[in-house]
Formats: structure tokens, C-alpha cells, sequence
């Protein structure tokens, strides 16, 4: 079975692809296994295709893509790792199906903070963990993480489950600035401040705040910029309307982002067109039009997000490596378990 039947298009995944046979590719071609929805990566590929006159073939998978390389072993034909999340891409590197790269257009584009030290994954885009605010009801234009666990917030916060990854990412952040006993009581009280236990997605926050359930949420930059853009369910246009983005610590550290990125797979039959695709992701024009396409921010410095991020002010990332982070991600999991934080507010 060739790739080039994996292409966008005919995405479902089932037990039996890939199953009988190893595939024979051909040359001129380079395999991607990736968390990104099809819609938001194709017009980066059909650019990448336009320069190089390299196919690209897409394999999408909403889950178990790490299990699947896995299963796949030194037979895979995944080139190209594209995913979201810290956690997703120290995952791939921690389970072995990850291999070094040491590229020096890669390096000079993507800062240090945003890729792995050993060359495991790079960064390619981020996304800020910021404040959903009310805008009939916050005066304040300007927030810190700290400030959520004041009690003066108390009943007026919404958030998604503690335990997801952008969650536990922040929390993650926050131990490793303050220490895990100092975490432990802001989380304790932002926790106190819930207005309702945590529940929904991110999106979900910004209606709960136009239904007056609560005044502050958490949530991720681009999600706003979703919401203002969607026209299969407009009513999300009026939750986005209902909000100002606030991003927090703007006057010292600076905001907690994560990242979309990409890895080398371990065992890639087409690796010399895997980094000509990895070298592109990293340079102008991808970086341009990745950004435009998901609301996220470039992580080449003068490449510019799109009017509509633009729209939401000025974010200073937090340049904490996210290395670290990943490192703390244990730790901010047990303390969200610790303090009862999906519980919601106590007495």
C-alpha cells in the first residue's frame, strides 16, 4: 500500500493501514504523521510541494500516533513528526521514535528555548496561556498568574479540567519559578476561586463568561482568533466579542506559551527530504503562513502573526525553556490531583 493513498482526503485511521507489507517509496517524496487537523497544515505543504517539487503525504491521527510509530518499528514510513504540545513532543522523543537533528538553518531560526537541547523537536509556532477576561465586567487591562489566586477573584474564575495539558503546562511553569510548595498554595488558591468546577474546553470559558457564570478564565490565545473566524457556528463569534485577552506577567517574566513542533522520526526512509521540510517549516514563508492559519504565533523573530492575533496586543513570552517545564509537568499533575483541584471551590 503506497503512502500517496494516505493523502488528505482519505485520512481515516484503522488498525489495518500500514498492516500486511512494508511500503516501497518512491523518490522526491516525504511521509507525515501528524496531530494537526489536515485543513490547517496543507497550504504549508502544498508551499513546501511549490519549491521543492517534493510530494508531501499526510497521515493524520488524533491519537496514538507515538503507539503507532511504535508498532510500526524500523519499517515506519513516517518521515516528519508534526504535532502540539510540549508533552506530545517529549513524549515521541521519551518513547524513542524521535532522532537528532543538528541543522544549522534550523538553529539559527528557531531560538533555544523553543527546541529540545539534544535536537529531538523543534518549536515552530506558539501559543499563549492567557486571561479570557470579561469586558463588561474587569476593569483591568493587565493581570498575573499570581493575581488569580486573590481572593478579591473568589467565584469569578472558569476553567478546562486541570489535568489537560495546557493546564498542566502552566502549573508546570509556575513550579518551576516558584517551587513546588509555593505552587501548591497558588494553585490551592486559584482553586478557591472557581466559580464552578472545571470543566469544558477553552472555548467553552469565553461562553461561560457571556453567560455571566464567571469573569476571569484561562485559555489559549488562538482559540479567540477561532472563534471570531468561525462561520459554521456563529454564535461563537459573540463568545469571542465577549471577552478581552489579557496576557499575563506582560511587566516581568512574561507570558506562559506553548508550542506546535516538529521531530525527525527515528526510522525515516526519505530523511534528506524530511529536514528539506523541517528547514522550510523553520523559515519565512512557513512561518508566515503557519501562523496565519491556526491564530498562533511565529517563533522566527521579525516573522509576523496575522492582523486578527495582532488584534489581541502584544504578547512577551515567558523565555523559561520549555525543556524545563516539560521537566516539571510530573510534579504540576500530582498538585492538581493534591489540592482537589477538579473538585472545584471549597468552603
Amino acid at each position: 500500500m503506497r503512502m500517496s493513498r494516505l493523502m488528505i482526503g482519505a485520512l481515516s485511521v484503522t488498525a489495518t493501514l500500514f498492516a500486511s507489507t512494508a511500503p516501497v517509496w518512491a523518490d522526491g517524496e516525504v511521509n507525515i504523521y501528524s496531530y494537526r487537523q489536515p485543513d490547517l497544515i496543507q497550504p504549508l505543504l502544498d508551499a513546501f510541494t511549490k519549491e521543492t517539487g517534493i510530494t508531501t503525504n499526510v497521515l493524520f491521527l488524533d491519537k496514538g500516533l507515538v503507539e503507532r510509530i511504535q508498532a510500526e518499528g524500523a519499517n515506519s514510513p513516517a518521515d516528519v513528526i508534526l504535532t502540539v504540545d510540549i508533552s506530545r513532543l517529549t513524549e515521541a522523543k521519551d518513547a524513542g521514535v524521535t532522532q537528532p537533528v543538528t541543522n544549522e538553518t534550523i538553529n539559527k531560526d528557531i531560538p533555544a528555548h523553543f527546541r529540545d537541547p539534544d535536537g529531538n523537536w523543534f518549536g515552530l509556532t506558539t501559543r499563549g496561556r492567557v486571561v479570557y477576561a470579561s469586558k463588561e465586567r474587569v476593569a483591568e487591562n493587565d493581570i498575573t498568574y499570581e493575581e488569580l489566586a486573590d481572593p478579591k477573584w473568589k467565584g469569578k474564575i472558569c476553567t478546562r479540567d486541570g489535568q489537560h495539558s495546557y493546564n498542566v503546562g502552566l502549573f508546570a511553569s509556575m513550579v518551576a519559578h516558584h517551587g513546588e510548595a509555593e505552587a501548591e498554595k497558588w494553585l490551592t488558591g486559584l482553586r478557591n476561586n472557581l466559580a464552578k468546577k472545571p470543566d469544558g474546553g477553552d472555548r467553552d470559558q469565553a461562553k461561560a463568561i457571556l453567560a455571566g457564570e464567571c469573569d476571569l478564565a484561562l485559555g489559549n490565545s488562538y482559540y479567540v482568533g477561532l472563534m471570531m473566524t468561525n462561520e459554521k457556528e456563529p454564535e461563537q463569534k459573540e463568545w469571542a466579542a465577549a471577552i478581552k485577552v489579557l496576557f499575563p506577567n506582560s511587566k516581568d517574566r512574561g507570558t506562559h506559551v506553548n508550542i506546535s513542533g516538529m521531530a525527525l522520526a527515528k526510522n525515516s526512509p526519505n530523511k534528506d527530504n524530511a529536514i528539506k521540510l523541517m528547514e522550510f517549516l523553520s523559515e519565512g514563508e512557513a512561518q508566515t503562513i503557519y501562523a496565519e492559519q491556526v491564530f498562533e504565533y511565529p517563533v522566527l523573530a521579525g516573522a509576523e502573526p496575522s492582523e486578527i492575533v495582532k488584534s489581541f496586543g502584544t504578547i512577551k513570552p515567558d523565555t523559561l525553556p520549555l525543556a524545563d517545564i516539560a521537566a516539571n509537568r510530573k510534579k504540576a499533575s500530582e498538585l492538581v490531583d493534591k489540592v482537589g483541584y477538579n473538585d472545584g471551590p471549597q468552603d
